[in-house]
């Protein structure tokens, strides 16, 4: 008789340690960046020559030693949760819940808890309804068995913006990946808001290859030290040519142009059909949360975060100087004319906010011939959906969300309401742009991923409409020199176009 293989020794992971775990290292990520996004980006700011993209990276950095001596969000979207899980054949989860069920629990725990809440983003019904779920479950599970008798985990936090940027294609099999991603990476606009990282995944099926494009991701950074030592396969020779062609396109920080557009470029592969070269694409913004621990059997994971000294010591200005400041509560039209594009403005005043949600509401009440809740009049409105504030905050991390997810509602509003500007992040598409000139108006930008940083400006806040829809509801911020950019100006001019071209290499 063929004698059975030697079973793994059991390790028994008690139910509340897994729980904690997963809990702890979304709260961990929330406010502490990888050590190697770090030590890249201070690298890129020191190499930085475009103004403009030098100052985002400045508060980039500045907003991530915030977050971390501070222990509250480094951006306001606090992203998907999405937990990988290699379990040990001698694994044994001391509990009745299947794995999915556990881990949304650690989720709860996380976004829930009342030292540091989380934005809560996950809606129940994609299609329909789309109710937030109130507690950010459930998260994105991939669980594989693996040999060993441990937990190995990686908990990652992915928000809207850079997910909403993966492509995926169907390349022939002679068809050049490097090519393809070179002309992709445009397409994308900056929403995703660089500089980041691209991950992609090259093989198996689009399911595999998507799931290879998020797993590079959660690499090590490395780029810096490939480029001292010198290439060592194909697979570094292609990194480093998508390195330097992405940063050549010269779309640079915020997408407003300059020298860095990604940090590193991470390829995984997997074997496919001989007529398929399945090619997915997945960018990871500023915010680059994500965690590696291991479980055996001795208690929940320990997070220790790393030193305050590891980060620069960057002084971001904020004087008056070089800035216009603005006085919400007597803007006029004819102010907003005299704007340019690139022009940099500290708002003062009251500032009305509202995302996709409460858009829809809007130009839905406006069709009916219905008056809205809050008059727009004279207005500038904030694409944003706050932390809920802990203490003494005002409200918690406040950063703008992609302005182009609005584009659709611009021409309504800006018509019907008297709207003057906006605010958000990224460009802005031709149709709004067009909407924005024709009616003498202005889109204005907030650095993605800075969003401690903005929220100091903020003095109060109070909802004023929709409060059914939670972070999506229409606040008042009293803001004081607030910091923004203007993307469109009332001529049509957009820093998003400008500013990329004049830093394009290729």
């Amino acid at each position: 008789m063929t004698a059975l293989p030697a079973l793994a020794p059991q390790t028994v992971i008690r139910e509340d340690d897994f729980i904690q775990s997963v809990a702890d290292a979304l709260q961990f990520v929330s406010h502490v960046h990888p050590a190697d996004y770090i030590r890249h980006l201070s690298a890129a700011y020191e190499r930085e020559e475009s103004p403009a993209a030098r100052d985002a990276i400045a508060q980039i950095l500045v907003n991530s030693r915030m977050a971390l001596l501070g222990r509250r969000p480094m951006c306001q979207d606090t992203g998907v949760a999405a937990v990988f899980l290699k379990v040990g054949v001698g694994v044994r989860f001391a509990t009745a819940r299947g794995i999915e069920e556990l881990v949304n629990e650690g989720v709860r725990r996380a976004y829930l808890d009342a030292g540091n809440p989380l934005r809560a983003t996950m809606v129940a019904d994609p299609l329909f309804d789309r109710t937030n779920t109130g507690d950010n479950a459930p998260a994105m599970v991939h669980v594989d068995l693996t040999p060993g008798n441990v937990v190995e985990a990686i908990v990652a936090a992915k928000g809207g913006g850079s997910e909403n940027k993966a492509r995926f294609t169907q390349l022939n099999p002679s068809s050049s990946v490097a090519d393809w991603v070179v002309e992709t990476l445009p397409t994308l606009g900056s929403g995703w808001c660089p500089p980041g990282l691209i991950g992609l995944g090259v093989g198996g099926s689009a399911d595999k290859a998507m799931l290879l494009a998020k797993e590079a991701l959660f690499e090590p950074i490395d780029m810096l030290d490939l480029i001292r030592r010198g290439p060592s396969s194909k697979l570094e020779e292609l990194r480093i040519e998508l390195y330097e062609r992405i940063n050549a396109l010269g779309i640079g920080a915020q997408g407003l142009g300059g020298l860095t557009t990604v940090v590193d470029v991470k390829i995984r592969t997997f074997p496919t059909h001989a007529a398929s070269k399945p090619v997915a694409l997945m960018p990871q913004c500023a915010a680059n949360r994500h965690v590696r621990f291991t479980l055996d059997g001795s208690g929940p994971a320990r997070f220790d975060p790393p030193e305050a000294a590891d980060w620069p010591e960057i002084v971001v200005e904020r004087s008056a100087e070089g800035a216009r400041r603005v006085d919400l509560d007597r803007l006029t039209r004819d102010e907003v004319r005299g704007w340019r594009a690139g022009d940099r403005l500290l708002l003062s005043g009251k500032l009305l906010t509202g995302r996709d949600a409460a858009h829809k509401r809007m130009v839905e009440m406006l069709a009916r011939g219905e008056p809205l809740p809050v008059p727009l009049d004279g207005r500038v409105i904030y694409y944003v959906g706050p932390v809920k504030a802990v203490g003494d905050e005002a409200v918690g991390p406040a950063g703008p969300t992609t302005a182009s997810r609005m584009d659709m509602f611009t021409d309504a509003l800006l018509g019907q309401t008297g709207l003057l500007a906006m605010i958000g992040k990224a460009e802005r598409g031709p149709a709004a742009i067009e909407a924005i000139r024709r009616h003498g108006t202005a889109s204005l930008i907030a650095v993605g991923g800075a969003a401690i940083l903005v929220a100091k400006a903020i003095r109060s806040s109070r909802v004023l409409a929709f409060a059914d829809l939670g972070m999506e509801a229409i606040h008042e911020f009293e803001v004081s020199d607030m910091p923004v950019t203007v993307a469109v100006d009332s001529g049509g001019a957009s820093i998003h176009l400008l500013g990329p071209d004049l830093w394009r290499r290729v």
